[in-house]
């Protein structure tokens, strides 16, 4: 038996699942370690999603399904279906991906570290047919050697001050992390809360290995979208909107928290420091010619390289964004 794969449990969220759930399910149960428990929260589906999970399920592992409501939303279903994952670690499931069958027993060792608190991992991209894309998550994410190499180092909040790294289908964590993450805030999605708080604390892992599949079929909740030369002009090119406000508020708020928990002063101040740095790009005038000398200012702090989703790139795209 795998040390430690007996601790596992699965908050597995569910919406209108049919067409893939069985397959997600029958994944999971036929684990080389299989999970101890699977909670399932179904977020008001219309169709046979869990009389498939019932059935699939069966008596082969310990299932709880939560109680029908009214529709939350993505991150407020996940919230309270990790609650009800009475395990000492959590393996997050979205309904249409497929785990590679060593994925518990690779993860669930690496919380004899103590001071493990989520462990995340890359993901094989396939369609919707199941059939392997040729990329993978950390693909699509741009996800570079330095960031590894940051998360690798235990300077994860460094990383995930500029962007968010990891992704909930992938996450193991230990359940005690819920003690500083509960509830989860406004503005903020399930798994980048759980990630950010987490490499808050110090306690953030990265695996490279693709441990499971992961469906692109135009319908996900939360999908990821090839980085194509188009696609990198067009996030240039598209209007400013709200993304600096929203960002500023999340920061923010994600200060607050850590006023409250025992987090190093420097990860209080950088923190601080984010939301600063976000509020003042909110703040630039909407006209290109105006905006350029309060970037200009901004970019000689060398805040764009500490803070931005794409570093000293974002220069660029906060000099031509249109209004």
């Amino acid at each position: 038996m795998t040390p430690g794969a007996q601790t596992v449990g699965v908050a597995l969220c569910t919406f209108n699942g049919e067409p893939y759930v069985a397959e997600q399910l029958r994944s999971i149960v036929a684990q080389s370690s299989p999970p101890v428990l699977i909670v399932v929260g179904d977020d008001g589906s219309t169709d046979r999603t869990i009389e498939v999970v019932r059935a699939t399920v069966g008596d082969t592992v310990r299932l709880s399904v939560l109680p029908e409501g009214a529709r939350l939303g993505v991150t407020r279903n996940f919230e309270r279906t990790i609650v009800a994952v009475d395990a000492p670690l959590v393996a997050l499931s979205d309904q249409d991906d497929v785990w590679h069958p060593g994925r518990i027993a690779r993860l669930a060792p690496l919380f004899d570290d103590s001071s493990l608190l989520l462990v995340h991992t890359d993901a094989r991209l396939v369609g919707p047919d199941g059939a392997p894309l040729g990329r993978s998550l950390f693909d699509d994410l741009e996800v570079s050697p330095d960031e590894l190499a940051l998360e690798r180092s235990g300077r994860a909040f460094e990383a995930f001050l500029r962007r968010n790294l990891a992704t909930g289908a992938t996450m193991v964590f230990r359940r005690s992390l819920l003690e500083s993450a509960l509830p989860f805030p406004e503005g903020w999605v399930h798994d980048e809360w759980l990630a950010v708080i987490a490499a808050a604390l110090g306690g953030v892992a990265v695996v490279a290995d693709q441990t499971i599949d992961y469906r692109q079929h135009g319908a996900n909740q939360i999908g990821v979208t090839a980085p194509t030369l188009s696609y990198k002009i067009g996030r240039v090119f598209e209007r400013r909107g709200e993304r600096n406000r929203i960002l500023a508020r999340r920061f923010a708020i994600l200060a607050d928290r850590l006023d409250t928990l025992p987090v190093a002063e420097s990860v209080r101040r950088a923190a601080r420091a984010k939301a600063e740095f976000e509020a003042r790009r909110a703040a630039m005038p909407s006209g290109r010619l105006r905006r350029a000398l309060p970037v200009l200012r901004l970019a000689a702090t060398k805040a764009y390289g500490r803070y931005a989703s794409r570093g000293v790139a974002d220069i660029g795209r906060d000099l031509l964004q249109p209004a």
